[in-house]
């Protein structure tokens, strides 16, 4: 029997042949892991039913699936969602950077994919939002169970941007979201902090639950080059040639202080802040996520 828990490592997920079995595997693997589901409904036979009860109107009995169950189940409508949460992936020129088998951008996606599965496992409304210089796809969400494959179409057929306008995407998506719920961004944030950082402020202003899932390759932060090296920038195209050794400690002290002052400034406007390495099992962001669903409850 094939373990599944080998698909919440990035680079076995990378194998499978397309978004739809990557987010299934990653998520059963992970319920696997976890010895029990960390969701009510984990099939999505019912996703777009429930119990019929008292007060709802027998027009509304789906007969069809009473036929197959001999239990009375009604059509849910979209406002009984549990939740509607808003994933806002960047797939900007910067995400493509890999040391390894798995680019920034591949480790986001799987991730993006994963969260989507689990969300519509448990009958939580999910929208999705590419963007890099500005947005280049927006699906708004829904909780049924079709609408799964939309979601997933969209991550398998992700195409990237030369660069990106982070704080602008937030400010544009805060104003088209109305209704409150939690709000996913998967981004390297390789972009203005303060523009960012406003740019969540505005969510918070309206009241919505954030989270952010910072991505990057365990290279940007260590930095372990040894020999002289020429490096380009992805989205600018600037080359410079150095000696890494020179440059290390500078370096990596910037990196540092990128992400301190996103971890403080998070903390401030009680925004989820999560680290994360493209060489990391896919179930650190997904006991995140859960352990801020519960909070919403």
């Amino acid at each position: 029997m094939i373990d599944k828990r080998k698909y919440l490592q990035p680079e076995m997920a990378a194998k499978l042949r397309n978004m739809a079995l990557r987010a299934r595997m990653v998520v059963e693997g992970y319920i696997i892991g976890n010895h029990k589901s960390p969701y009510h409904g984990f099939s999505v036979e019912f996703a777009e039913h429930r119990a019929y009860g008292i007060g709802d109107e027998i027009r509304h009995v789906d007969w069809k699936l009473y036929g197959k169950t001999d239990r009375y189940y009604i059509k849910r409508f979209e406002e009984e969602t549990n939740l509607r949460s808003y994933l806002i992936l960047d797939t900007s020129k910067s995400m493509t950077y890999k040391s390894g088998a798995v680019s920034k951008l591949d480790y986001a996606s799987y991730l993006t994919a994963a969260l989507s599965y689990l969300m519509l496992n448990q009958q939580d409304g999910v929208g999705l939002v590419l963007f890099n210089e500005k947005i280049q796809a927006f699906i708004p969400p829904r909780s049924t169970s079709t609408h799964l494959n939309t979601v997933l179409t969209q991550l398998d057929t992700i195409t990237t941007g030369k660069d990106t306008n982070i704080g602008q995407t937030l400010h544009e998506m805060a104003e088209r979201i109305k209704k409150r719920g939690l709000v996913i961004l998967v981004s390297d944030l390789f972009d203005d902090p303060k523009d960012i950082l406003n740019g969540l402020k505005h969510f918070r202003h309206n009241k919505q639950e954030v989270i952010v899932f910072h991505v990057m390759d365990r290279q940007e932060l260590e930095f372990n080059f040894n020999v002289r090296t020429r490096f380009k920038d992805i989205e600018t195209g600037e080359i410079i040639t150095t000696e890494p050794w020179q440059i290390r400690k500078p370096y990596k002290d910037l990196v540092t202080n990128f992400q301190d002052t996103f971890r403080r400034h998070c903390r401030k406007r009680q925004i989820d802040y999560i680290p994360l390495f493209t060489d990391m099992s896919l179930d650190t962001a997904l006991n995140e996520y859960l352990q801020k669903r519960r909070k919403l409850g």
